[in-house]
Protein backbone atom coordinates (compact mmCIF):
# COMPACT_ATOMS: atom_id res chain seq x y z
CA UNK A 1 0.00 0.00 0.00
CA UNK A 2 1.49 3.16 -1.36
CA UNK A 3 1.22 6.54 0.89
CA UNK A 4 -1.35 8.31 -0.95
CA UNK A 5 -3.49 4.97 -0.22
CA UNK A 6 -3.00 4.91 2.75
CA UNK A 7 -3.69 8.64 3.68
CA UNK A 8 -6.67 8.40 1.30
CA UNK A 9 -7.86 5.39 3.78
CA UNK A 10 -7.11 7.43 6.91
CA UNK A 11 -8.91 10.16 5.62
CA UNK A 12 -12.14 8.66 5.08
CA UNK A 13 -11.69 6.95 8.51
CA UNK A 14 -11.30 10.29 9.54
CA UNK A 15 -14.05 11.89 8.22
CA UNK A 16 -16.38 9.20 9.76
CA UNK A 17 -16.25 6.42 6.90
CA UNK A 18 -15.53 3.69 9.49
CA UNK A 19 -18.60 1.59 8.35
CA UNK A 20 -17.04 1.56 4.60
CA UNK A 21 -13.66 0.39 5.92
CA UNK A 22 -15.37 -2.01 7.76
CA UNK A 23 -15.77 -1.16 11.26
CA UNK A 24 -18.13 -1.12 13.73
CA UNK A 25 -18.21 1.85 15.71
CA UNK A 26 -16.98 1.86 18.79
CA UNK A 27 -16.99 4.10 21.82
CA UNK A 28 -13.26 4.29 23.05
CA UNK A 29 -12.33 6.03 26.50
CA UNK A 30 -11.15 9.89 25.32
CA UNK A 31 -7.24 10.07 25.21
CA UNK A 32 -7.35 12.56 27.80
CA UNK A 33 -9.30 12.02 31.10
CA UNK A 34 -10.92 14.67 33.07
CA UNK A 35 -8.58 17.14 34.43
CA UNK A 36 -5.81 15.02 33.01
CA UNK A 37 -3.18 16.66 30.45
CA UNK A 38 -2.74 15.72 27.30
CA UNK A 39 -1.34 12.65 25.86
CA UNK A 40 2.55 12.97 24.39
CA UNK A 41 2.71 11.27 21.42
CA UNK A 42 5.72 9.59 20.31
CA UNK A 43 5.24 7.92 16.67
CA UNK A 44 7.75 5.10 17.00
CA UNK A 45 9.10 4.38 13.48
CA UNK A 46 9.87 6.39 10.21
CA UNK A 47 11.87 6.44 7.69
CA UNK A 48 13.42 10.08 5.92
CA UNK A 49 14.93 10.59 2.82
CA UNK A 50 15.58 13.25 0.02
CA UNK A 51 16.22 12.73 -3.67
CA UNK A 52 18.72 14.23 -5.99
CA UNK A 53 20.60 16.45 -2.63
CA UNK A 54 24.37 16.65 -3.37
CA UNK A 55 24.65 16.72 0.43
CA UNK A 56 22.73 13.37 1.40
CA UNK A 57 23.20 11.51 -1.73
CA UNK A 58 21.42 8.13 -2.25
CA UNK A 59 24.08 5.31 -3.90
CA UNK A 60 22.90 1.87 -4.75
CA UNK A 61 26.70 1.29 -4.07
CA UNK A 62 26.23 0.91 -0.61
CA UNK A 63 22.24 0.44 -0.27
CA UNK A 64 21.03 -2.73 1.50
CA UNK A 65 18.06 -2.57 -0.89
CA UNK A 66 19.63 -1.61 -4.42
CA UNK A 67 16.55 -2.50 -6.79
CA UNK A 68 14.34 0.09 -4.73
CA UNK A 69 14.74 3.46 -4.99
CA UNK A 70 12.26 6.54 -3.96
CA UNK A 71 11.01 8.67 -6.60
CA UNK A 72 10.16 11.63 -4.46
CA UNK A 73 11.20 12.87 -1.02
CA UNK A 74 10.42 12.07 2.48
CA UNK A 75 11.66 14.49 4.45
CA UNK A 76 12.78 16.00 7.69
CA UNK A 77 10.25 18.89 6.79
CA UNK A 78 7.55 16.38 5.50
CA UNK A 79 7.96 14.50 9.13
CA UNK A 80 7.62 17.87 10.96
CA UNK A 81 4.68 19.03 9.03
CA UNK A 82 2.79 15.72 9.52
CA UNK A 83 4.03 15.31 13.10
CA UNK A 84 2.32 18.96 13.06
CA UNK A 85 -1.04 17.68 11.68
CA UNK A 86 -1.19 14.26 13.96
CA UNK A 87 -0.42 15.96 16.54
CA UNK A 88 2.63 14.02 17.50
CA UNK A 89 5.06 15.41 19.54
CA UNK A 90 8.02 12.98 18.74
CA UNK A 91 8.96 10.79 15.93
CA UNK A 92 11.57 7.86 15.80
CA UNK A 93 13.58 7.64 12.41
CA UNK A 94 14.63 4.11 11.33
CA UNK A 95 17.40 4.76 8.77
CA UNK A 96 16.01 4.10 5.34
CA UNK A 97 18.03 0.90 3.31
CA UNK A 98 18.38 3.18 0.42
CA UNK A 99 21.29 4.99 2.26
CA UNK A 100 22.61 1.90 3.56
CA UNK A 101 25.54 2.40 5.92
CA UNK A 102 25.55 6.07 5.57
CA UNK A 103 23.49 7.05 8.58
CA UNK A 104 24.03 10.87 7.75
CA UNK A 105 20.60 11.95 6.44
CA UNK A 106 19.46 10.45 10.15
CA UNK A 107 22.31 12.22 12.02
CA UNK A 108 21.09 15.54 10.67
CA UNK A 109 17.61 15.28 11.26
CA UNK A 110 18.27 14.49 14.97
CA UNK A 111 21.07 17.35 15.51
CA UNK A 112 18.71 20.00 13.69
CA UNK A 113 15.62 18.52 16.15
CA UNK A 114 17.01 16.72 19.06
CA UNK A 115 13.68 16.92 21.11
CA UNK A 116 11.37 15.93 18.40
CA UNK A 117 13.41 13.31 16.27
CA UNK A 118 15.42 10.10 17.55
CA UNK A 119 17.07 7.86 15.06
CA UNK A 120 18.80 4.32 14.50
CA UNK A 121 21.23 3.63 12.03
CA UNK A 122 22.25 0.45 10.01
CA UNK A 123 25.60 -0.78 10.27
CA UNK A 124 25.57 -4.74 10.23
CA UNK A 125 23.80 -7.25 8.27
CA UNK A 126 22.52 -7.74 4.78
CA UNK A 127 24.59 -6.17 2.22
CA UNK A 128 25.95 -3.56 4.93
CA UNK A 129 29.28 -4.53 7.25
CA UNK A 130 29.83 -8.45 8.22
CA UNK A 131 28.46 -9.26 11.57
CA UNK A 132 32.03 -10.19 12.83
CA UNK A 133 33.57 -7.05 11.36
CA UNK A 134 35.82 -6.39 14.13
CA UNK A 135 35.44 -2.47 14.02
CA UNK A 136 31.98 -2.92 14.45
CA UNK A 137 32.14 -2.03 18.00
CA UNK A 138 34.08 1.28 17.20
CA UNK A 139 31.72 1.92 14.24
CA UNK A 140 28.64 1.74 16.93
CA UNK A 141 30.09 4.15 19.67
CA UNK A 142 31.20 6.76 17.00
CA UNK A 143 27.37 6.23 15.40
CA UNK A 144 25.84 6.97 18.89
CA UNK A 145 28.30 9.72 20.52
CA UNK A 146 29.73 11.31 17.34
CA UNK A 147 26.18 11.01 14.99
CA UNK A 148 23.87 11.49 18.00
CA UNK A 149 21.75 7.91 16.93
CA UNK A 150 19.91 5.81 19.57
CA UNK A 151 21.22 2.18 18.31
CA UNK A 152 20.81 0.18 15.45
CA UNK A 153 18.01 -1.70 12.86
CA UNK A 154 18.97 -5.10 12.43
CA UNK A 155 17.35 -6.77 9.44
CA UNK A 156 18.42 -10.80 9.62
CA UNK A 157 14.99 -10.97 7.64
CA UNK A 158 16.70 -10.67 4.44
CA UNK A 159 19.14 -13.80 5.44
CA UNK A 160 16.54 -16.23 6.52
CA UNK A 161 18.77 -19.13 5.87
CA UNK A 162 21.87 -17.82 7.53
CA UNK A 163 22.50 -17.30 11.55
CA UNK A 164 24.15 -14.39 12.28
CA UNK A 165 22.27 -12.39 14.59
CA UNK A 166 23.39 -14.46 17.78
CA UNK A 167 26.58 -15.85 16.81
CA UNK A 168 29.06 -15.08 18.86
CA UNK A 169 31.04 -13.28 16.00
CA UNK A 170 28.07 -10.54 17.04
CA UNK A 171 29.16 -10.38 20.64
CA UNK A 172 31.29 -7.94 20.44
CA UNK A 173 28.69 -5.17 18.72
CA UNK A 174 25.88 -6.27 21.67
CA UNK A 175 28.64 -6.01 24.55
CA UNK A 176 28.96 -2.09 22.99
CA UNK A 177 25.44 -1.79 22.86
CA UNK A 178 24.42 -2.74 26.23
CA UNK A 179 27.77 -0.29 27.99
CA UNK A 180 25.99 2.38 25.77
CA UNK A 181 22.55 1.78 26.35
CA UNK A 182 21.51 1.13 22.57
CA UNK A 183 18.15 -0.01 21.09
CA UNK A 184 18.04 -2.55 18.56
CA UNK A 185 14.71 -2.71 16.47
CA UNK A 186 14.78 -6.50 15.05
CA UNK A 187 13.19 -6.96 11.61
CA UNK A 188 12.89 -10.36 11.36
CA UNK A 189 10.76 -14.21 10.39
CA UNK A 190 8.75 -15.71 13.04
CA UNK A 191 11.87 -18.60 13.06
CA UNK A 192 14.50 -16.55 13.76
CA UNK A 193 12.67 -15.15 17.02
CA UNK A 194 14.97 -17.77 19.26
CA UNK A 195 17.91 -15.72 18.12
CA UNK A 196 16.44 -12.17 19.47
CA UNK A 197 15.82 -14.55 22.82
CA UNK A 198 19.16 -15.73 22.83
CA UNK A 199 20.92 -12.22 22.81
CA UNK A 200 18.13 -10.92 25.33
CA UNK A 201 19.06 -13.22 28.07
CA UNK A 202 22.51 -12.75 27.04
CA UNK A 203 22.59 -9.08 27.00
CA UNK A 204 19.86 -7.78 28.76
CA UNK A 205 21.15 -4.19 29.04
CA UNK A 206 19.89 -3.71 25.69
CA UNK A 207 16.70 -2.83 24.90
CA UNK A 208 14.89 -4.74 21.88
CA UNK A 209 11.75 -3.78 20.07
CA UNK A 210 10.52 -6.04 17.77
CA UNK A 211 9.32 -4.84 13.98
CA UNK A 212 6.47 -5.57 12.26
CA UNK A 213 4.79 -8.53 14.97
CA UNK A 214 8.15 -10.72 12.90
CA UNK A 215 6.35 -10.53 9.96
CA UNK A 216 4.01 -13.05 11.13
CA UNK A 217 1.84 -14.91 8.31
CA UNK A 218 -1.64 -15.21 9.93
CA UNK A 219 -3.46 -17.72 7.84
CA UNK A 220 -1.08 -19.86 9.37
CA UNK A 221 -0.74 -21.33 13.37
CA UNK A 222 -0.56 -19.36 15.75
CA UNK A 223 1.99 -21.85 17.26
CA UNK A 224 4.15 -20.75 14.01
CA UNK A 225 3.89 -17.09 14.59
CA UNK A 226 2.14 -15.08 17.41
CA UNK A 227 2.75 -17.67 20.04
CA UNK A 228 6.49 -17.50 19.65
CA UNK A 229 6.28 -13.88 20.07
CA UNK A 230 4.26 -14.06 23.34
CA UNK A 231 7.41 -16.65 24.53
CA UNK A 232 9.17 -13.30 24.40
CA UNK A 233 7.56 -11.72 27.34
CA UNK A 234 9.64 -13.33 30.25
CA UNK A 235 12.47 -11.07 28.59
CA UNK A 236 11.95 -7.51 30.54
CA UNK A 237 14.84 -5.70 28.33
CA UNK A 238 12.10 -6.53 25.01
CA UNK A 239 9.38 -4.21 23.45
CA UNK A 240 6.53 -5.36 20.83
CA UNK A 241 5.93 -2.33 18.12
CA UNK A 242 2.43 -2.38 17.36
CA UNK A 243 2.65 -1.97 13.48
CA UNK A 244 0.07 -4.05 11.77
CA UNK A 245 0.28 -3.00 8.04
CA UNK A 246 2.41 -6.14 7.19
CA UNK A 247 0.82 -8.80 8.35
CA UNK A 248 -2.18 -7.63 7.72
CA UNK A 249 -3.94 -8.85 4.27
CA UNK A 250 -6.64 -6.41 4.59
CA UNK A 251 -6.74 -2.74 4.11
CA UNK A 252 -6.73 0.32 7.07
CA UNK A 253 -7.63 -0.12 9.99
CA UNK A 254 -6.13 -3.75 9.68
CA UNK A 255 -8.54 -5.12 11.61
CA UNK A 256 -7.60 -8.82 10.96
CA UNK A 257 -4.40 -7.92 12.98
CA UNK A 258 -6.72 -6.64 15.76
CA UNK A 259 -7.11 -10.42 17.89
CA UNK A 260 -3.24 -10.13 17.41
CA UNK A 261 -2.47 -7.19 19.12
CA UNK A 262 -5.34 -7.53 21.90
CA UNK A 263 -2.77 -10.61 22.49
CA UNK A 264 0.46 -8.84 22.87
CA UNK A 265 -1.51 -6.43 24.97
CA UNK A 266 -2.85 -8.95 27.24
CA UNK A 267 0.66 -10.51 27.32
CA UNK A 268 3.10 -7.54 27.55
CA UNK A 269 0.83 -4.89 28.97
CA UNK A 270 1.23 -0.92 27.61
CA UNK A 271 4.08 -0.39 29.23
CA UNK A 272 5.87 -2.72 26.45
CA UNK A 273 3.86 -1.85 23.35
CA UNK A 274 5.04 1.26 20.94
CA UNK A 275 2.80 2.52 18.21
CA UNK A 276 4.26 3.54 15.41
CA UNK A 277 3.24 5.13 11.76
CA UNK A 278 1.96 8.27 10.92
CA UNK A 279 -1.19 6.49 9.57
CA UNK A 280 -1.58 3.88 12.48
CA UNK A 281 -2.28 6.68 14.59
CA UNK A 282 -5.78 6.98 14.22
CA UNK A 283 -6.56 3.31 15.25
CA UNK A 284 -4.55 3.03 17.96
CA UNK A 285 -5.76 6.39 19.64
CA UNK A 286 -9.99 5.89 18.65
CA UNK A 287 -10.46 2.62 16.82
CA UNK A 288 -9.37 -0.48 19.23
CA UNK A 289 -12.01 -0.74 21.52
CA UNK A 290 -9.92 -2.61 24.46
CA UNK A 291 -7.39 0.03 25.51
CA UNK A 292 -8.01 2.06 28.37
CA UNK A 293 -7.08 5.70 28.58
CA UNK A 294 -3.86 5.20 30.85
CA UNK A 295 -3.25 2.21 27.94
CA UNK A 296 -3.07 4.88 25.53
CA UNK A 297 -0.54 7.21 27.22
CA UNK A 298 1.77 3.95 27.28
CA UNK A 299 1.39 2.50 24.37
CA UNK A 300 1.16 6.13 21.87
CA UNK A 301 3.91 7.90 23.99
CA UNK A 302 5.36 6.65 26.94
CA UNK A 303 6.83 3.58 26.57
CA UNK A 304 8.76 4.97 23.69
CA UNK A 305 10.19 7.69 25.82
CA UNK A 306 11.51 4.99 27.93
CA UNK A 307 13.18 3.52 24.98
CA UNK A 308 14.56 5.90 23.04
CA UNK A 309 16.21 8.98 24.36
CA UNK A 310 15.33 12.34 22.78
CA UNK A 311 17.40 15.62 23.25
CA UNK A 312 20.99 17.04 23.15
CA UNK A 313 23.54 13.85 23.34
Amino acid sequence: MNGIDRRSCLGRLAAGGLAAAGVTAVAPEPVEAAGEPAIEIVNGAEHAWVINDKTFPINPKISNCPNSEPNRNYSMAHLLAEMKVHGIARTVISHVCYYGTDNSYSSHCVKTHPDKLAAIGLLVGHRLHRPGDPENPGRLERLMKRDALVGLRLSPIYDRDRVWMNDPVSYPLWKKAEQLGAVFNIFLAPHQIGQVADMARRFPGVKIVIDHFAMIDITRPDSEGIDQILALEKLPNVYIRTSLHNPSQQKIPFRDMWPYLRKVYDTFGPRRMIYANFYELLIMKDLVPFFSAEDKRWILGKTARSVYRFGKK
